[in-house]
């Protein structure tokens, strides 16, 4: 079955890093620019990071640049993110999906991961 995995959440103290994988089985994600979102409680959904399908391009929303790196490793089938300078303000469940698009339905994406929770707190 073709799905989509996000891992390496956790809790982490304020000034901590963590780095997020979202890898793909059973279908090339090589194929597909990536996007990542961020949903916080009783917040709507946002897309903070968006690579290319040759890492040639990458996009970072205000709230995350300069302190979150999106990279891939198509070999592995696997995009990353690392996030560096966290703030309690990061803590949110972390998507992975194959379209750097918010889509209100996560239907439209052809492949969207289950999510990963990050939590930024001492």
């Amino acid at each position: 079955q073709a799905q989509l995995v996000e891992s390496g959440g956790g809790l982490v103290q304020p000034g901590g890093s963590l780095r997020l994988s979202c890898t793909a089985s059973g279908f090339n994600l090589a194929s597909y620019f990536v996007g990542w979102f961020q949903q916080a409680p009783g917040k709507g959904r946002e897309g903070i990071s968006c690579i290319s399908t040759d890492d040639s391009s990458t996009y970072y929303a205000d709230s995350v640049k300069g302190r979150f790196i999106v990279s891939r490793d198509n070999a592995k089938n696997t995009v990353y993110l690392q996030m560096n300078s966290l703030k309690p303000e990061d803590t949110a469940v972390y998507y992975c999906a194959t379209d750097c698009r918010v889509f209100a339905d996560t239907d439209e994406y052809d492949y969207w991961g289950q999510g990963t929770q990050v939590t930024v707190s001492s």
